[in-house]
């Protein structure tokens, strides 16, 4: 059990990082028209990293930060471990339920449901990191990240994968099927008439192949999911590195060394991660050990830099609206989960939607389409940020 030698006081910087966090998530889910998007707002499909690759690991990476600095504050109030079970085993489940339930919103298909998703992720490293906070050391979560990592990368890089009608029909054509495209494979040595060499390419590598075989329902890539299985332990190393920021919040309670160390922290974690990457890339739709260490490593760093500006300098007054968001992170993510389809419905008698007229009518006096779309996904931000502002002005904050 971690042992909490200080108790800390609320970190502003935590705050704005959970709230940028989740406005970006916003920004980059729902722009104006999918295919008229700027790079940096672009998910890279396959191995690479851009800015929207980071924001799902920074909130799984907050999610790691908020339970040390919580339940150190709750151990030295002398709660026990045992009496914490039941209140992390039901916010687990409803925020694994949560998901479920906006994956079926509006048009509950249950026969078209997926199981694997964004809540449902974090739900499961909210789960194993808790855990892992209340019954092992700081030391020992080091290592546990570390052997994650390596047994990951070594999985994935030597395990052969059996062939399936997917990888066969792979075999045959040079071509796998992804949501809304179709992808060209090449270079896959097969073994034996049951089995292909261990690889990295979508669709025909290890994790792919688990998800297809034990998870039922639809996956979000057709022959994958990118919050499939074998990927969720990568991902809860994420969350442990979110931990280790937290355990050296507690530990140091010098604001400026609290700083400096995560800046430095994050500079080793990325240069790990940077090296990492010539073996095994760095690749969201994997969660590959590189991109763990990198994106963690960018996390720490980006509140380091947070708590000198925020809690050291002072320089409060632009962080009001992502502090706002911050404050109900979920309530934020499930309002702009459900408001969208109300913006794509049919308006007028010639069903055009509040989407297409305006997305046509700024396209219409000249702004180029590309534009318009982050137009319309900072005015949907803007509209999910009202509920969330009137909520943190009347003092309520749901927490799940």
């Amino acid at each position: 059990m971690t042992n909490p030698p200080v108790e800390t006081q609320r970190l502003l910087a935590l705050d704005v990082l959970r709230g940028l966090t989740i406005a970006g998530m916003i920004v980059v889910n729902d722009p104006g028209d999918w295919a008229a998007i700027y790079p940096p707002l672009r998910h890279v499909p396959w191995n690479g990293v851009t800015p929207t690759d980071f924001v799902f690991p920074f909130f799984l990476f907050v999610v790691g930060v908020s339970i040390v600095l919580a339940y150190t504050k709750r151990l030295g109030q002398g709660a026990q471990p045992r009496s914490m079970y039941r209140k992390i085993c039901i916010r687990a489940a409803m925020i694994f339920g949560l998901g479920i339930a906006l994956a079926l919103f509006p048009q509950f298909d249950f026969g078209n449901l997926r199981l694997p998703g964004v809540l449902q992720r974090i739900s499961i490293v909210f789960f194993a990191c808790s855990l892992l906070f209340l019954h092992s050391t700081m030391r020992a979560q080091a290592w546990i990240a570390g052997m994650l990592l390596v047994g990951y990368c070594l999985a994935m890089s030597l395990v052969p994968v059996p062939i399936d009608e997917v990888i066969r029909e792979t075999l045959s054509t040079g071509e796998v099927s992804r949501a809304h495209e179709v992808v060209k494979i090449s270079g896959l040595t097969q073994l034996s008439d049951s089995l292909i060499a261990a690889n990295l390419q979508p669709g025909v590598n290890l994790a792919a192949w688990l998800d297809r075989q034990l998870i039922p329902g639809r996956l979000y890539e057709q022959t994958w999911d990118p919050e499939g299985l074998l990927s969720t332990f990568p991902s809860i190393v994420t969350g442990i590195l979110g931990m280790m920021a937290g355990h050296l919040l507690v530990r140091e309670p010098d604001r400026i060394r609290q700083a400096f160390f995560l800046l430095l922290a994050g500079f080793f974690a990325i240069t790990l991660g940077g090296i990492w990457d010539w073996f095994f890339p760095f690749n969201k739709n994997l969660w590959s050990s590189s991109f763990v260490l990198y994106t963690g490593g960018l996390a720490g760093m980006t509140l380091g830099a947070l708590v000198w500006l925020l809690d050291i300098k002072h320089w409060k007054s632009w962080a009001y609206v992502p502090r706002v968001f911050g404050a109900n992170a979920i309530t934020a993510y499930v309002i702009h989960g459900t408001l969208g389809d109300l913006f794509t419905i049919g308006v007028g008698s010639e069903g055009e939607t509040t989407k297409g007229i305006f997305m046509d009518g700024l396209e219409g006096i000249g702004l180029d389409r590309t534009f318009v779309s982050l137009l319309w996904a900072l005015l949907y931000t803007a509209i999910v940020f009202l509920p969330v502002w009137w909520m943190y002005r009347k003092k309520i904050f749901v927490k799940l």
